[in-house]
């Protein structure tokens, strides 16, 4: 359960991987009386969940962790917080800032550095992220590369899911239905954003609704005069128009 918290306090909780980096953060944040650390988080999936047990108004994160990294963290999160990127890496600083991070600190950083960030969170708290998912999933990957793994959070639960084992993803208002071995995870976001994250040599988009992991596709059978179905390996049947069957042409 939260502490109560004093008006103008900035709640503050702490992601690092290595307990002497949290250690001397938490040190530097007892210089400065209004701020109260609300969570202390080892790596990205304690963080996931301490975001939402505790709403802090500003993370200071690590990028680089084992499990998840900061930017899979951002990805997942439930709610709007004020973000600070806390590591050792500097070739991160331009894929956090593409994320509207508001302070970048490299490690080692001084108390007076973390103030400097702090009074920047304190201007940003309140303003939503402009990053989409889209745009943050982006930045967990170094440029030209496509996505290895697809993250989805379930209440308190992540669920990581293998690019290469995805069967189906279908369109669900604004979820999406991800299937996967006979499994099912929903996640909060468009078939769009979700199109923009895998490679279009794998996967297509083959009706409004549906993209398809190409090397699932054991056939392809007529549906009526003018439609189709793309028939899975594991017997799953996908509805293909027009277009998305010019597109499958271009690869099977």
């Amino acid at each position: 359960m939260a502490v109560e918290t004093h008006p103008g306090t900035l709640r503050v909780a702490i992601v690092d991987d290595e307990a002497p980096a949290r250690a001397l953060l938490r040190e530097y944040l007892a210089a400065f009386p209004d701020v109260e650390v609300v969570a202390e988080c080892a790596n990205g999936f304690e963080a996931v969940q301490a975001v939402e047990e505790t709403a802090p108004a500003l993370l200071l994160l690590d990028i680089q962790m084992p499990g998840l990294s900061g930017f899979e963290v951002l990805e997942l999160l439930g709610r709007e917080v004020a973000v600070v990127f806390v590591t050792a890496y500097d070739e991160f600083a331009l894929r956090a800032f593409d994320v509207h991070a508001v302070d970048y600190l490299m490690k080692p950083f001084s108390r007076e550095r973390l103030g400097e960030a702090l009074g920047r969170a304190r201007q940003r708290i309140g303003r939503p992220r402009e990053a989409g998912l889209d745009a943050v999933a982006a930045a967990a990957r170094p440029a030209g590369a496509w996505p290895a793994r697809l993250l989805a959070r379930e209440g308190g639960r992540v669920h990581v899911i293998p690019v290469d084992a995805l069967d189906v993803v279908e369109a669900r208002d604004d979820y999406v239905c991800l299937r996967s071995g006979g499994r099912e995870v929903t996640k909060q976001q468009t078939l769009t954003e979700l199109a923009a994250q895998l490679d279009p040599a794998r996967f297509v988009r083959v009706h409004r609704s549906f993209i398809v992991n190409v090397a699932k596709i054991a056939r392809i059978e007529r549906y009526g005069k003018d439609s189709r179905l793309a028939v899975l390996h594991d017997g799953t049947k996908v509805p293909v128009s027009r277009a998305g069957y010019a597109s499958l042409r271009l690869l099977l």
